[in-house]
């Protein structure tokens, strides 16, 4: 089955992730090249999947190292209705909640992993996503007022949508090893930390440190040769410069706002970098 040509208008992301762009969408927009002129998407640091739920691609590859984030997509594209069964009898309580966290997930099914994942993302902490040494979640409460827990009619939408698409758990350099010109990739990566206190780039268990923001860049410039066209999300740290700022490449400031800090007084906005290998309108590989 291939996603449907009909777009969506009201898919978007059901999660919550640290560092998602639906907000930023009114300023990626003008640099998204036409559906048409795109062969196949690929997402290699899925996320929220903001971008993906926006362009809606006849051909899409979404991925992450993340699987347990991988199987919730999974169990929303092809069970969506025993995800919202499982979801709806989860309540916003602070003992629940731990007692949810606590849980086993190899002793629930796919569907109820899934729905246990969305309902920790909806009441946890400022939706993050954490994971200890052993691999588990380990974010406390958040705490919120009525969090929409179960939305029936975002999550059915969102099914509809990831029909078709091929949902991998892997490392970002091997899903787009396949890509051949024409495609369009999309690169969100946890981003290079503005300071030493800055930092969330450990979401997961095994971090993504300097030494893969470099060899990002390399998967880049090999795209780049291949006619694949690029969008790259990052912070606007001196690292980011010296990977990017070669004149190969198009930096664009976006306008961002900084949700994530334990104090609310430092969270707001701070620029941050779109990062092209084509040229807008123009659409060819620089």
């Amino acid at each position: 089955m291939t996603i449907p040509k009909t777009y969506v208008k009201k898919a978007a992301p059901f999660l919550k992730w640290a560092g998602g762009k639906q907000r930023l969408l009114p300023q990626y927009e003008p640099y998204f090249p036409p559906r048409e002129l795109t062969g196949r998407y690929f997402e290699p640091f899925v996320g929220s999947a903001a971008v993906f739920f926006h362009l809606q691609p006849a051909h899409a590859v979404l991925a992450d190292r993340n699987d347990k984030l991988i199987e919730v997509y999974e169990a929303v594209r092809d069970e969506v209705e025993a995800v919202i069964a499982a979801l709806k009898p989860h309540r916003n309580e602070s003992a629940y909640y731990y007692e949810v966290r606590a849980q086993d997930p190899c002793k629930l099914t796919r569907a109820e992993r899934a729905a246990r994942l969305i309902y920790l993302n909806k009441t946890c902490y400022n939706g993050l996503y954490r994971e200890n040494s052993r691999g588990e979640f380990n974010v406390p409460f958040g705490r919120y007022k009525n969090p929409r827990i179960c939305d029936e009619e975002r999550l059915r939408l969102a099914s509809q949508v990831l029909q078709g698409v091929s949902l991998q758990v892997a490392d970002f350099e091997d899903v787009v090893s396949v890509a051949e010109e024409g495609d369009l990739v999309y690169f969100d990566p946890p981003y290079v930390p503005l300071s030493e206190t800055s930092s969330f780039t450990a979401y997961h268990r095994l971090g993504f440190g300097e030494a893969d923001q470099r060899r990002l860049a390399d998967v880049v410039e090999s795209l780049t040769e291949r006619g694949c066209r690029v969008m790259l999300s990052n912070s606007s740290a001196p690292l980011v410069y010296e990977l990017y700022d070669n004149g190969r490449f198009l930096l664009v400031p976006v306008q961002a706002r900084r949700n994530i800090n334990s104090k609310a007084d430092r969270r707001g906005p701070v620029q941050e970098l779109l990062i092209l290998n084509y040229t807008p309108g123009e659409w060819r590989v620089r």
